[in-house]
């Protein structure tokens, strides 16, 4: 019988289908598109004119927009939201709007092409990430951005246009709606028990060790007691944390080195698969207009943390309808065939 499950953090409920369980080699999905039917890729070197001048880089040689580079951050080309102007809220009716504004960036992690995400070398994903810290930090002291998000779209399904290893970094106006839900709930728990929420959850799920996938000195990865997606997993730093920039570039080869590891199980069980990860970080507390109280007790009640989420099953009319999520994989399943990738 399948069984409902409710996420603290989220405030929403699971249904775990144990009668639909499948077997890692069970899911399918398109696989990636040949080479020989790419056309040229902007982000490879020698094509940095195809792109808008970079913001950011990291070089062994060469100037800027050359050859030369390890990892380049650059504005997109298309991007969700546009960096002049300001908000300017106002109400129409019953309905408020602004202007769509904000920051999107891409940060290209390596010069070489098609590299899946356990194969990037460890100093190339730390210098990956670093250049990501530096560029959130530098969109942090913009007060009219609420939010920054960073994440990977890796593979068709998951939404990737392009097959060149890259991060992008959003900057919204606004806190979005599940970022919201988050922080609303780790305030209450807080103020509640005078303790963070994800520490909690961490602690337990150290305790029980059924959906531990990964676990060292730094970090621990597990699959969520109330996971949304087959092989859904969370990457928490132990230590707690509520700032992703707070992190110095030493300890970020220790986050990289987690992280390789964690994409290299789940290559093993599921091999090539279209995923998605996002980092789940505290909101700007510098943002210009907000409410009074916002977010005064982030230090104490929020931890960053990242969500890897595979593209295993589709989403269709009963999630869309109700806002819930029928997953066929029991997290505790997940986890172990994880735990035990060679």
């Amino acid at each position: 019988m399948s069984e409902l499950r409710h996420d603290p953090i989220n405030r929403r409920w699971v249904n775990i289908a144990v009668e639909r369980s499948r077997r890692p080699s069970e899911f399918h999905f398109a696989p990636p598109v040949p080479p020989e039917d790419e056309p040229p890729c902007d982000f490879c070197p020698g094509r940095e004119s195809s792109t808008p001048p970079e913001l950011y880089a990291v070089r062994e040689s060469g100037g800027p927009n050359t050859p030369g580079w390890l990892v380049r951050v650059i504005p997109n080309k298309a991007p969700a939201f546009a960096i002049e102007g300001d908000a300017d809220r106002r109400g129409w009716g019953v309905y408020d709007r602004m202007r769509g504004i904000g920051a999107h960036e891409i940060v290209i992690e390596t010069p070489v092409h098609r590299v899946k995400p356990h194969e990037l070398p460890l100093l190339q994903k730390a210098a990956a990430f670093n250049a990501s810290k530096a560029r959130i930090a530098d969109l942090l002291r913009d007060p009219r951005f609420k939010y920054i998000l960073l994440f990977r779209n890796y593979g068709q399904a998951a939404g990737a246009t392009l097959h060149h290893p890259a991060q992008q970094i959003v900057a919204t106006p606004v806190t979005p709606p599940a970022i919201a839900q988050q922080l609303e709930t780790a305030r209450a728990h807080y103020h509640h028990k005078e303790r963070c929420l994800f520490c909690d959850v961490i602690d337990q799920e150290l305790t029980e060790g059924s959906r531990i996938v990964h676990v060292d000195d730094g970090y621990v990865t597990f699959a969520p007691y109330a996971s949304r997606f087959p092989y859904e997993i969370h990457l928490y730093p132990r230590r707690h944390q509520h700032q992703f920039t707070d992190l110095s570039n030493a300890a970020m080869e220790g986050l990289a080195a987690h992280m390789l590891e964690v994409f290299r199980r789940l290559d093993v069980v599921l091999g090539d698969a279209p995923l998605n990860w996002m980092l789940v970080n505290a909101p700007n507390p510098h943002a210009g207009v907000r409410r009074a109280g916002y977010w005064n007790t982030l230090p104490w009640d929020f931890h960053w943390h990242f969500e890897v989420l595979p593209r295993l099953t589709p989403l269709a009319g009963f999630e869309w309808g109700t806002g819930l999520y029928i997953n066929p994989t029991p997290p505790e399943d997940a986890a172990a065939f994880l735990r035990d990738a060679r």
